[in-house]
């Protein structure tokens, strides 16, 4: 197995498949990392779906890993839906990339997957770029607007003042809402998605995101096998092994259809 280190457009990235595969238009699987992590910390997820002949790409997101800007942890989450919304036109760059290199063809399938930011990131792709074929969420919440929301709440309670005006904060949530999937479900399209969640969750809550999946299950009633949700009772904001290998199960299988 294979572990490039390269830069695509300027932005930092592990490369990973097996070395047979190195030229070969074979699955790939876009691996988005979580808030304040970077990419090298997703090479078990990238170990496993390389194993299984795809490709993988983890890039770091703006102001993450090589990207960082020596930003302390309050200063990040000012900028967090910053972040987010980079890392969703970094994937529409990344494919870009990809077919540039003749790594992807109109047959070549795609999946998104992510931890925590990235699940949230993987979910705002769902909703604007339908040439995502299957996708696994590990942590994330489609509800852009609510969890916005909450955040700003929540930073305010702790008695920080978001340097924002009210028209400002207005603006942010009309963009955020065009990337919310819980606004336009149907943009799904019956896509395959698996999500994973630790119900001890603190940092992403639990609770939208599993209601999310019942309000929407019914559309997958033809293929619920398509559309999965699986939780663990003790985790908290920290995916199991157990959930490790289910995601990574659940794109090898849909990849390869």
């Amino acid at each position: 197995m294979i572990v490039d280190h390269e830069k695509w457009s300027n932005i930092p990235l592990l490369h990973v498949y097996k070395e047979e595969y190195k030229n070969e238009q074979v699955p790939v699987v876009f691996f988005l990392h979580g808030f304040t992590s970077a990419k090298e910390h997703n090479l078990h997820y990238a170990y496993q779906l390389a194993e299984r002949g795809m490709r993988v790409l983890l890039p770091d997101a703006h102001l993450h890993g090589e990207r960082h800007e020596s930003l302390d942890e309050i200063q990040l989450s000012l900028r967090f839906w910053e972040i987010v919304l980079t890392s969703i036109e970094d994937v529409k760059t990344l494919r870009s990339e990809c077919i540039n290199r003749q790594l992807l063809s109109d047959d070549t399938k795609i999946a998104l997957a992510g931890t925590s930011m990235g699940g949230i990131e993987t979910l705002g792709c769902l909703k604007v770029y339908p040439w995502v074929d299957v996708a696994a969420v590990m942590m994330g919440s489609p509800g852009y607007v609510q969890l916005a929301k909450a955040q700003m709440a929540q930073y305010e309670a702790r008695g920080f003042k978001l340097p924002v005006t009210e028209i400002e904060r207005k603006q942010i949530l009309e963009t955020l809402s065009n990337f919310d999937l819980t606004k336009n479900p149907e943009a799904l399209n019956g896509r395959p998605v698996f999500f994973w969640h630790g119900q001890q969750d603190t940092v992403v809550p639990y609770e939208p995101t599993y209601n999310f999946y019942n309000a929407i299950k019914k559309s997958y009633a033809e293929h619920p096998e398509r559309f999965q949700f699986k939780s663990d009772q003790l985790a908290g904001h920290a995916v199991t092994r157990k959930g490790l290998l289910e995601a990574t199960d659940f794109l090898a299988e849909y990849l390869s259809v």
